[in-house]
C-alpha cells in the first residue's frame, strides 16, 4: 500500500511539472530594423523612452519580447488579427505595442537601398517570413490597420540562413518613401502551428547621392531616437510602382548605432539634423 501511494504521489508531481513547464516553441523578433518589442525589452537602451514606458503601462509583456505568437492562423492573418491590434497580434498581453504614437524608436533607412534584415531567434524553427511596408498616406498617429499595409510583401524568405543568432534575409527596401513608416513582419512557422507578428518603425531618408553634408561634416548629423542601419550586400529586386510619402509634420525623434546582430548599443545625443539638398 505504501509503495502504491508513493507511485501515485510521483505521478501527481510529474503531471504538475509537465503542466507548469513552458512549451518549446519558436521565439524571435526583428532587430534590423528594430521591432517595438525588442526596442522596449528590459535593460535595452530604449526601455526608458516615453513610447516604451507608455507601452508597458498600457500592457506590453516586453520581458517576453520574442513571444508575440498566435496559434492556428494558417495564413488567415487578415481574417484573424483585428485592425488596430496588428503589432500585438491581437494578444492582450502586448496591447501596449499597438499605441498610436509618432515617437516610437525607429531605424533610419535609405529608401530603395539594400539591407540585410535580421530576425533574432531564441528558439530556431522553420518557416516563411513576409515583410510588408505601410502605404502612401500612412499616419503613425493612428492605430495600424490592414489597409495601412501594401497588399503584397516587398520581401518573402523561406528558411533563411541562421547566423549569429539571427535569421538573415537579403532584400531591397521599397523605393520612393520618405519620413516615418512601418515594416510589418509575419513569420509563419512550418513545423509548428504558430505565427509571429512584429512592428518595426522606420524613417526613410533620401538616397545618399541627393544629400550633401554641411561644411566640415562627413555625414549628416544624427537625429535623436532613430537607429542607423548599415547597408548590406543583397540581391532581391526592388518592387515596382512604390511611390509612398510619409505623413507631413510627424516628428522624428532619437538616434542610436546598431551593434553586432542588429542590437542598438547606445542612444545618441539629441541633435538637429540639418542637410542641404543637392541642386
Amino acid at each position: 500500500m505504501a509503495v502504491r501511494r508513493m507511485f501515485a504521489a510521483v505521478a501527481v508531481v510529474a503531471a504538475t511539472v509537465a503542466l507548469a513547464a513552458p512549451p518549446a516553441y519558436a521565439h524571435g523578433a526583428p532587430t534590423t530594423p528594430l521591432s517595438r518589442a525588442a526596442a522596449c525589452r528590459p535593460g535595452g537602451p530604449h526601455a526608458a523612452t516615453p513610447a516604451c514606458r507608455a507601452a508597458v503601462s498600457a500592457g506590453a509583456a516586453v520581458r517576453e519580447w520574442d513571444n508575440i505568437r498566435v496559434a492556428r492562423i494558417d495564413g488567415r492573418d487578415r481574417e484573424r488579427i483585428p485592425d488596430g491590434e496588428l503589432c500585438s497580434g491581437g494578444l492582450s498581453a502586448y496591447r501596449g505595442l499597438d499605441l498610436a504614437r509618432s515617437d516610437w524608436p525607429a531605424t533610419e533607412l535609405e529608401a530603395g537601398g539594400r539591407l540585410t534584415f535580421r530576425y533574432r531567434t531564441t528558439i530556431p524553427h522553420r518557416g516563411t517570413f513576409r515583410l510588408y511596408s505601410t502605404v502612401d498616406g500612412y499616419d503613425p498617429r493612428q492605430r495600424l490597420t490592414w489597409v495601412d499595409l501594401e497588399a503584397e510583401p516587398f520581401l518573402t524568405a523561406t528558411d533563411p540562413p541562421l547566423r549569429d543568432g539571427a535569421y538573415q534575409m537579403a532584400g531591397r527596401l521599397p523605393a520612393g518613401k520618405t519620413g516615418r513608416h512601418l515594416i510589418y513582419t509575419i513569420w509563419q512557422n512550418s513545423d509548428t502551428q504558430d505565427t509571429y507578428y512584429s512592428c518595426s518603425d522606420v524613417v526613410y531618408r533620401a538616397p545618399a547621392t541627393t544629400i550633401a553634408a554641411l561644411p566640415g561634416q562627413t555625414e549628416p548629423a544624427d537625429a535623436p531616437g532613430v537607429l542607423r542601419a548599415d547597408a548590406g550586400t543583397l540581391s532581391a529586386p526592388a518592387p515596382s510602382g512604390a511611390t509612398v510619402e510619409g505623413a507631413a509634420g510627424v516628428p522624428v525623434a532619437s538616434v542610436s548605432r546598431l551593434g553586432p546582430g542588429g542590437w542598438p548599443v547606445a542612444a545618441g545625443a539629441a541633435a538637429v539634423l540639418v542637410v542641404l539638398l543637392a541642386a
